[in-house]
């Protein structure tokens, strides 16, 4: 498929979903019996996330009014940490070339952003936008269970990324912790598995800052997981963002390529 077909066939997938997104609201019920919320935020984290250290490669895409309009590139390398139960990341820049061998790490509640050119290490905010409606907590593996305490809002029959009915339960998340990246996200996981399929993301102001799908479910590192998320502008629907993830691999990741004095002399292997 030639690249602007692409880009219309990608439009007019968001603006479907965004119209049964913004339609008459889904029939809800309230469950018929009660439900661990935090389990099931917890479940949903496993799905998403590996339990042993891993690397994957994370391709963002930004579309304009269905134009492809930027691209990056980048290699992820993700660790549990044994007190916290929260990951570590070290997010290497590939492409384009004005980026490659930028470093990006998540160490606790600090992000740290390096430049070769410089030799100098920065500390970030996690909702600082990396590209696009990409934030840089959106790119770096976490579980949402530790940052977030979660409620069962309701059972809703949604359109999910694929534009499939699928039964749903709600998941109302409040920021537990001062560190976390939004203040408030509600959360559409598979009733019955726990897949995450749907999710917006709420400022302090209660401001929608973005709709994210979870999509493209394929079985990497022994569970079926989402390989791309489909992150729509709060204000604009025609601002996307598309992550994909691809070469999924269970893979050492060495302590002290999570420690930001290390930065100046990381070399991937």
């Amino acid at each position: 498929m030639k690249l602007h077909q692409l880009s219309l066939f990608l439009l007019g997938w968001l603006m479907g979903a965004l119209a049964l997104a913004q339609g008459s609201a889904p029939a809800t019920a309230p469950a018929t019996a009660p439900a661990n919320a935090q389990a099931m935020l917890q479940a949903s984290d496993a799905v998403r996330n590996p339990e042993k250290p891993f690397g994957v490669t994370v391709t963002l895409i930004e579309y304009r009014d269905g134009k492809q309009t930027d691209t990056s590139t980048l290699g992820s390398y993700a660790k549990s940490d044994a007190r916290s139960g929260q990951f570590r990341t070290l997010i290497r820049f590939v492409a384009p070339a004005r980026d490659e061998g930028k470093l990006m790490l998540k160490s606790g509640n600090d992000f740290w952003f390096y430049d070769p050119a410089s030799r100098a290490s920065v500390r970030l905010s996690p909702q600082q936008r990396l590209m696009g409606q990409a934030s840089n907590g959106d790119v770096v593996t976490v579980n949402l269970a530790k940052d977030y305490q979660a409620k069962v809002g309701a059972e809703e029959e949604i359109a999910d990324g694929n534009r499939q009915k699928r039964r749903t339960t709600r998941l109302d998340l409040s920021a537990s912790s001062p560190d976390a990246s939004y203040n408030r996200i509600e959360l559409w996981v598979d009733s019955t598995n726990n897949q995450p399929l749907k999710g917006k993301f709420y400022s302090e102001s209660e401001r929608l800052l973005k709709t994210v799908y979870y999509r493209r479910y394929q079985n990497q590192l022994g569970k079926e997981r989402p390989t791309e998320m489909v992150i729509i502008d709060g204000l604009d629907a025609k601002w996307v963002t598309v992550m994909r993830y691809s070469d999924f691999v269970f893979r050492d990741v060495p302590e002290v390529w999570l420690q930001r004095d290390y930065l100046p002399n990381f070399k991937p292997e």
